[in-house]
């Protein structure tokens, strides 16, 4: 390991990851499953910041989905899926970025996976989320206006 990258590593590092929040509903109940499954998926993302301590940050991933089947929504689940992280020595446009892709980047896969289970659980199909460019949306949301996601 290069002195660089052992210093990138003493700046950055994992706490925990944990679930914050879990929500799942399936309004329509037994009637979803008389009709053929055709699922129309939408998938809304958001990622927020707090700062705990100093060079301490929570980090939440957001992830909001919605199954509509014959007109109908089939289920709904949401996942905030929290993680403590420890950056020290960035500037602030760095520690920003870094909060706002890097973190739910990690963040994702454990989201996805509960998401997976919960949906597996209600008797509904497999749900794998398709990944999330997060650096893209970072960009994205930059160029509105310099809105940030979650800010």
């Amino acid at each position: 390991m290069t002195e660089d990258q052992q210093k990138a590593s003493e700046a950055f590092s994992i706490k925990r990851v944990f679930v914050k929040d879990f929500s799942f509903e399936a309004p329509g109940g037994a009637n979803t499953f008389t009709n053929p499954w055709n699922p129309d998926v939408n998938v809304d993302v958001e990622v927020a910041e707090e700062t705990l301590a100093e060079d301490v940050y929570e980090v939440v991933l957001t992830l909001t989905v919605t199954v509509n089947n014959a007109d109908t929504t089939a289920f709904m689940i949401e996942v905030l899926q929290g993680g403590i992280f420890s950056c020290a020595r960035f500037s602030q446009d760095q520690l920003h970025r870094i909060l706002h892709t890097y973190c739910p980047n990690i963040l994702f896969p454990y989201a996805r996976e509960a998401i997976d289970s919960m949906v597996v659980k209600g008797s509904f199909p497999a749900l794998m989320i398709e990944p999330v460019n997060f650096d893209a949306l970072y960009n994205e949301h930059l160029g509105d206006a310099g809105a940030i996601p979650g800010v």
